[in-house]
């Protein structure tokens, strides 16, 4: 090190020189954080091919994403015609496409502002099957759909979806802004401590089974194709899933070569669809399936709804506002706030199980809160915008890159840029429209066994031996079936004399994943039971943001100091891409939940004690619990 000579006073050169030992010093913990943060990113990623912030080839990019986009297709051609009966657009082509072209426009800048601003990891936001049970639900306390025209475009004729439209927007908006206020103020990290298994489980389970009567509808117009459809999925999906097919293939270093991919496993429903309307189309020209409109066999024909593609345009731009001005009922607005529970629940889990799979450490608080919030936001879009539901993470899109070993953000941006194209051709999604009825419902009962599977599927984290948790379960499902079913044959059995608090209670009454999971929180949280016999702890042991650090304290040490860095420069990945120089400089960031310096909350419950506590950012080890 260069000796530096300074003349002055005494006090000014022992300043001098205890500043060049703070700087060595801090120069050298720099060094060993980023020495050790490596080798802790090295281990994680070990096994991609492209990281989060590895930008592959164009080609590679184009192809990867388009991927991702024909696996995540699916969730938005079904939303549309699950709810077209409640929303009365059923057969309607024009409408259902424009639904469809919204709902896609809107998946694509909610995708790229969760890659971009949100939880920063490789996530692709669809529309979610949460907000259909309340949606209908709310629909169901109206008066019938009146009989009108299929393909109509008179706006008489279609008043009633507009009405029922705008009420779903207004309590859309209201409910995204109820979770926009859960993910930025940071309570939704404290109530995960009281969600446990015993409620996810049920609220998750049932969002299946209410959904059992529509998928039964879908398929009984033939249940010949719709088994035939069924069939294909499971056969490529369970089947023939590890059987890959040979390519033809071209790099730099080994020219045209030959490759095996995995074309049954990462696109079953794709594969299912087109065959299936294939063979519709080959009935349909060889007039298997009549041709009276009158008869039930019509509906499969491929040129049923020819028409409507016909006087559907080429272009459509959705725009906020395009189904009328929102309209607010308190009933709409409760049903759909308990789907935004369910739907945060749901995206946590996705979060974590991202991260694995792509190679990165546990998200940490801030970016929890910041996911949650930026969903809410996507929410507030989607109300204004009119796409009937919220988005939400698909779990499938995360198993792709656990298949491909590529988490690069920048492949999902580019398929967000695919959904919003896919959104401005109304042309596409009128064919897509065209769909013969009972393919949808082969997708739909195939979508709603794999939800339904994923809710039991939570209960790994208890006791399912204990008597307790037994009672619990069941009895939610019971009543998370029973009631909602009453309310649905007698919509006018809640006679309060407010016609607000009798609509309140009717939606919420009729919302089975509201009740089941109200009753097991309810349930979990008074009958006594062990943590271990909850899963409550198991669960948060597993979806811990401090993981990270205890997973290397032995490599670590006990330097505080050097932790700090460590962790840092381990959850880069999770930081803004924009902003972050100035963030770290003003203090009053650390106590924002959103921000990276976040420096985190705590709930006391203890008396004399405050509620809110901010978590010290530095400990020296030592025991300072008040004696």
């Amino acid at each position: 090190m260069e000796t530096v000579t300074y003349t002055g006073d005494d006090d000014d050169t022992i300043i001098v020189v205890e500043e060049q030992k703070e700087g060595d010093h801090l120069a050298e913990v720099q060094r060993e954080a980023r020495k050790r943060a490596d080798s802790i990113l090295g281990k994680l990623t070990s096994s991609m091919t492209y990281k989060l912030a590895d930008r592959p080839p164009w080609y590679s990019t184009i192809v990867l994403a388009f991927q991702h986009f024909l696996t995540m297709f699916g969730g938005c051609l079904a939303i549309p015609f699950v709810l077209g009966p409640a929303l009365c657009i059923e057969g309607k082509v024009i409408l259902l496409s424009k639904l469809l072209a919204t709902i896609c426009f809107l998946s694509g800048i909610q995708t790229f502002i969760m890659t971009t601003f949100g939880v920063r990891l490789p996530i692709v936001q669809g529309p979610s099957f949460a907000f259909v049970v309340p949606l209908i639900s709310m629909m169901n306390v109206r008066e019938a759909c009146p009989a009108g025209g299929d393909n109509s475009t008179n706006v008489e004729d279609n008043a009633e979806f507009y009405s029922r439209m705008q009420e779903t927007q207004g309590a859309l908006i209201v409910s995204s802004f109820f979770e926009i206020v859960l993910g930025f103020t940071g309570i939704i990290s404290i109530l995960m401590k009281y969600i446990g298994p015993l409620t996810i489980a049920p609220t998750v389970t049932l969002i299946g089974l209410s959904l059992t009567p529509v998928a039964t509808e879908k398929c009984s117009v033939h249940w010949g194709i719709a088994t035939f459809t069924m069939a294909l999925i499971i056969l490529c999906s369970q089947y023939i899933d590890r059987l890959k097919v040979p390519c033809l293939g071209f790099s730099k270093s080994n020219g045209c070569h030959v490759f095996r991919y995995p074309l049954f496993r990462l696109f079953p429903i794709f594969i299912a669809a087109v065959l299936s309307w294939l063979l519709c189309f080959i009935l349909t020209i060889t007039d298997v399936f009549p041709n009276d409109p009158s008869s039930p066999n019509y509906r499969v024909r491929t040129d049923a709804n020819s028409e409507g593609v016909a006087n559907t345009p080429w272009f459509y731009f959705p725009y906020p506002g395009q189904w009328g001005a929102p309209s607010f009922s308190a009933g709409g607005v409760f049903g759909m706030s308990a789907a935004v529970l369910a739907s945060i629940v749901e995206s946590i889990g996705d979060y974590y199980a991202c991260a694995k799979l792509s190679g990165a450490p546990n998200p940490p608080d801030h970016a929890l809160n910041r996911g949650i919030g930026i969903e809410g936001i996507g929410g507030f879009l989607a109300g204004l915008w009119g796409a009937c539901v919220s988005a939400t993470s698909y779990s499938t899109n995360i198993g792709m890159i656990g298949l491909t070993k590529v988490s690069s953000l920048l492949v999902i941006q580019v398929m967000s840029t695919f959904l919003v194209m896919m959104g401005i051709l109304l042309k596409f999604g009128a064919v897509f429209a065209t769909i013969p009825e009972p393919i949808i419902g082969g997708i739909i009962a195939v979508s709603v066994g794999m939800v339904t599977s994923v809710g039991i599927s939570n209960l790994q984290y208890v006791d399912i031996n204990s008597p307790r948790n037994l009672f619990i379960v069941g009895f939610s499902l019971l009543l998370g079936t029973s009631l909602p079913d009453y309310m649905s044959k007698n919509p006018h059995a809640i006679q309060t004399g407010s016609a607000t608090v009798d609509q309140i209670f009717a939606v919420l009454l009729g919302t089975s994943m509201f009740i089941g999971g109200l009753t097991g929180f309810i349930l979990d949280n008074t009958i006594p039971g062990t943590p271990a016999e909850r899963g409550i702890g198991k669960m948060l042991s597993m979806y811990s943001s401090s993981k990270n650090d205890d997973d290397n304290d032995d490599a670590i040490g006990d330097d505080n100091e050097l932790k700090t860095e460590v962790s840092r420069l381990v959850n880069q990945c999770y930081e803004l891409p924009y902003g972050m120089s100035y963030i770290r400089t003003w203090a009053w960031t650390s106590r924002l939940p959103f921000c990276p310096t976040f420096s985190g909350l705590d709930c006391n419950c203890k008396p004399k004690d405050q509620l809110w506590r901010r978590k010290p950012r530095e400990t020296d080890g030592t025991d300072t619990k008040e004696k």
